[in-house]
């Protein structure tokens, strides 16, 4: 009977879980089917359409009077409308106001003894009967159907640009201690707090509490004045690789402290009292028994910090810098955007390629994650 009425709220769980993922992988998807569209197709149709037949208009300018050639005793300029050699001309036409007046096959009187033929193919032809004259060649405006086309060409141009690969190495450079350090520090401080006992330890755990809601933005320009008034003081450059791991680890902290303190004030009291028996000091029970206890909330910390990092373009710029040898990967697509203007097809390629390692790290330590959020929530020392 209890089952029974359970298989409602069950079913709705399942579902609502589907639309979950639903949600969240639909974006990643369609930005790899987009990364790998032709530019042309992408411009002009949305990846769910890339599949599909994509229609296009464009417009082609002809070869001038210069490449005419003598036949049959008539003048004609031909090629093709078609660059890329494939598609169907649907209609098409030879000024703005009428792109598509005449179907392939049609012949088009320009003018002056001048007619334009083109066919479904994209092969046209302009035909007078006397010499034709003018530097500029006859604009045609065409609609054309085009088939799916992909392409690897999109990545080989974000990957060929000079620099990519100094600034893959700046983040890893920028994101692996910056996640180490933290974990670190505070791994001992969550120790200290949840097993520890001194005068001002519960003020200290409201101050953590406290720090996770101040804003980034808030601290970053106070920060920055107190680590160039330090390094002023004892000679150290002003953006170096140390200071930008001291602003992620000081970031970093009220998380990682109250993630891990959570998780350690849930463990079992009785280890540690067993080991203060047999004589083991509070720097045993922590390596010898609290970091092994503790790798599921260990991780989860170092996804969501190695994630910050790696994605990270503010604090990059802010305490690193942005010349070419300090530039990170973010910061280093954002200038080849711009440099591209608003090219869909770089946008689409750069972002797939920022996200190929955090998707490793995450699929990597994702089984720890939830283990390592909900210890603590219910059981608490």
């Amino acid at each position: 009977m209890i089952a029974s009425k359970r298989s409602p709220l069950v079913w709705a769980v399942h579902l609502s879980v589907i639309l979950l993922v639903l949600l969240w992988t639909t974006p990643t998807l369609g930005l790899l089917i987009s990364s790998l569209r032709d530019k042309d197709q992408l411009a002009v149709s949305g990846w769910w359409t890339a599949l599909s037949t994509s229609t296009q208009n464009s417009v082609f300018r002809a070869p001038g009077a210069d490449q005419q050639v003598e036949r049959d005793g008539t003048f004609v300029i031909s090629g093709n409308v078609l660059s890329g050699g494939d598609g169907e001309v649907q209609a098409f036409g030879f000024n703005s106001r009428e792109p598509a007046a005449y179907l392939p096959g049609d012949s088009a009187d320009l003018g002056d003894g001048e007619k334009l033929t083109v066919q479904a193919d994209g092969s046209f032809e302009i035909v007078s009967d006397v010499k034709m004259e003018g530097s500029r060649g006859q604009r045609i405006f065409f609609t054309a159907a085009s088939p799916p086309r992909f392409t690897f060409d999109n990545y080989r141009e974000v990957l060929a640009a000079e620099g990519i690969g100094a600034s893959f190495i700046n983040s890893l450079t920028v994101a692996i201690p910056a996640t180490i350090i933290p974990i670190l520090v505070a791994a001992f401080a969550a120790y200290a707090l949840a097993w520890m006992k001194f005068p001002g330890r519960a003020i200290l755990v409201a101050v953590v509490v406290g720090l996770l809601v101040v804003p980034l933005q808030m601290s970053l320009i106070p920060l920055l004045k107190l680590y160039n008034g330090v390094g002023a003081f004892f000679g150290v450059p002003a953006k170096t690789y140390l200071g930008i791991w001291l602003a992620h680890m000081g970031f970093g902290l009220p998380l990682a402290i109250y993630l891990l303190r959570n998780y350690m004030a849930g463990l079992p009291r009785e280890i540690m009292e067993s080991a203060r028996v047999d004589g083991a000091s509070d720097f045993d029970i922590f390596v010898k028994i609290i970091l092994p206890l503790s790798f599921p909330a260990l991780a989860s910390f170092a996804i969501f910090q190695f994630l910050w990092t790696w994605n990270d373009l503010l604090v990059a710029m802010v305490f690193l810098g942005t010349g070419n040898d300090e530039l990170v990967l973010t910061g280093r697509l954002v200038n080849l955007l711009g440099s591209r203007g608003g090219n869909w097809e770089i946008l689409t390629a750069s972002a797939f390629i920022t996200i190929i390692v955090p998707l490793i790290v995450f699929f990597s330590l994702q089984r720890y994650l939830v283990r390592g959020l909900l210890a603590g929530s219910v059981k608490g020392g």
